[in-house]
């Protein structure tokens, strides 16, 4: 855990450097950024951008290479030489190919590198190691539909099988239209991958081979939003003019793709951007990059770009006859803050999102004056056969918590533990029971 908080303290001093510090290189692009159309459409071009012009540099602008999904961002020193930044944005698969292969400093990823990408790469580091495995923003896949579908929602296993063709008509799942049209991206998307995973892997089915895919975000959206029997699964930021349905997952309420639910995850369709930085890595400016993203300014950028902000806030939660009656009271006399913590997966560790959010929370704490016992930790976890054990570990998940903070001089007021209740996902797979292991912090 020590080596961790080190490297979290490390993250955000080191790479903060003054305007005009990297250096030039003679010829070629300055970086190399290869990978998912997510993020590489518009929140990678704009994050690359933020810290040219935070390192001092002029006339920063988007150049066209020709080819599809490809850009090019320019910028020029005081003394003219030319900065040039490479942006190739084809799927996160393709991201850990260049890798691979040498041609890309640093890859985007809109789902969690795979554990052949980890192996085939070894060579360059242990790529899920919290230096190297960055979170840079959370999304929200949004389930689209032609504005005028008068469907509000629907839960993951009526997804999975409409987009496995075994549901055909709208009226089959309470809805109208006739038969259902399907779009999606295309096999070398993090988002294809990530609707893979949480929908249809769950069900042990497949995608629709009927299916129109997309390489482009945009296109797939525009495709839906003109055709009223359409269907499809996007980035939150690429809902545009279509309708964003509800979704529940198992037993948890309907939710909407809602920032604050996203920047939770609660949702149970959202997911991690990703950054991977291979750590043997000597190129300063794929470095600075990930460490501009991380900062104030780049987490900016991420919200102006449609995404969700790590940036840590209290928000109000209305109590329902739902939750709890200890959960009700907490949310009538304190405030959430929009972070969970959660853990590796089989295991009592926070991961790497997890303690990058411990500085995060430990600055909104220390900024608003609540160190002196105006924090309380609430655990959660998934469904055991005996409900004691639920309600023990998830309180020995808060209390790991407070380990962390308690080192940083936080004096908590209260640590609790739920157990099971408030699933916000489906507790019949490893995915869904890893969403339920989560920690909430409130503040008074």
């Amino acid at each position: 855990m020590r080596l961790c908080v080190v490297f979290f303290i490390g993250l955000w001093l080191p790479f903060m450097a003054s305007a005009g510090s990297l250096p030039i290189p003679e010829q070629g692009p300055a970086l190399r950024l290869q990978g998912s159309n997510t993020i590489g459409a518009a929140l990678g071009p704009a994050v690359v951008r933020g810290l040219m012009e935070d390192q001092g540099l002029l006339r920063v602008s988007s150049e066209i290479t020709g080819r599809d999904n490809e850009q090019r961002i320019v910028g020029q020193t005081v003394d003219g030489r030319r900065v040039v930044v490479d942006i190739a944005a084809h799927g996160s698969s393709t991201g850990f190919a260049a890798l691979k292969q040498g041609n890309a400093d640093l890859a985007a990823s809109s789902r969690p590198i795979k554990d052949g990408e980890l192996k085939e790469l070894s060579s360059l580091g242990d790529l899920k190691s919290p230096s190297a495995e960055q979170v840079i923003a959370i999304d929200g896949l949004a389930i689209i539909l032609h504005p005028q579908n008068p469907l509000r929602q629907l839960d993951t296993v009526q997804l999975a099988r409409i987009f496995s063709g075994e549901v055909k008509t709208w009226e089959a799942v309470g809805g109208v239209g006739g038969p259902i049209h399907l779009y999606a991206r295309d096999e070398q998307s993090g988002t294809y991958d990530t609707f893979k995973e949480l929908v249809l892997g769950r069900q042990g089915k497949r995608l629709d081979p009927s299916t129109r895919r997309f390489e482009s975000s945009e296109q797939l959206s525009d495709a839906v939003s003109q055709d009223p029997q359409g269907i499809g699964f996007i980035g939150l930021p690429y809902v545009r003019q279509a309708k964003a349905l509800a979704i529940v997952d198992g037993d948890s309420q309907p939710m909407l793709p809602l920032n604050n639910l996203i920047a939770t995850e609660d949702y149970p369709l959202s997911r991690r951007l990703f950054f991977y930085l291979p750590p043997q890595a000597t190129n300063p400016w794929a470095e600075a990059l990930v460490a501009f993203t991380q900062s104030d300014k780049g987490q900016a950028i991420v919200a102006a770009n449609g995404f969700i902000a790590q940036t840590v806030q209290a928000m109000a939660v209305t109590p329902n006859a739902l939750m709890p009656d200890g959960y009700q009271a907490l949310s009538r006399h304190a405030q959430r803050l929009t972070v969970n913590f959660r853990f590796e997966e089989g295991s009592a560790s926070l991961d790497n999102k997890a303690h990058q959010d411990l500085g995060r929370v430990l600055d909104y704490i220390k900024q608003h004056g609540k160190t002196d016992r105006r924090v309380t930790l609430v655990g959660f976890g998934d469904a055991k056969d005996d409900p004691a054990r639920a309600d023990l570990l998830s309180k020995l998940r808060a209390m790991a918590v407070r380990r962390e903070l308690v080192k940083y001089g936080v004096a908590l007021r209260e640590v609790r533990g739920f157990g099971a209740l408030m699933p916000v996902a489906a507790n019949s797979e490893d995915e869904g029971r890893v969403r339920n292991r989560r920690v909430e912090v409130w503040v008074y």
